[in-house]
């Protein structure tokens, strides 16, 4: 698990999400990842798959696969 703190009481993680090809993929991940109780910020960025979740404790990895199913694309793992 890549995790950091970058401010008391939020913790970082990067996912690797396959299938995001544009701005309109990093968006619909985004929004909704965004959704998950505790999250802060997410960015997704289409050419390296890497999704960025900033939230208040660490997320449940069960409850982002289903987000990114959700958004029609496949959680590989954690960055």
């Amino acid at each position: 698990m890549t995790a950091h703190t970058d401010t008391p009481g939020s913790v970082t993680a990067v996912y690797k999400v396959s299938g995001m090809s544009c701005g309109h993929c990093e968006g619909a991940v985004s929004g909704e990842l965004s959704e998950l109780p505790g999250v802060s910020s997410v960015k997704a960025v289409a050419s390296t798959g890497e999704v960025t979740v900033v939230s208040a404790a660490a997320l449940d990895e069960e409850a982002v696969r289903a987000a990114v199913d959700e958004a029609g694309f496949e959680l590989v793992g954690k960055g």
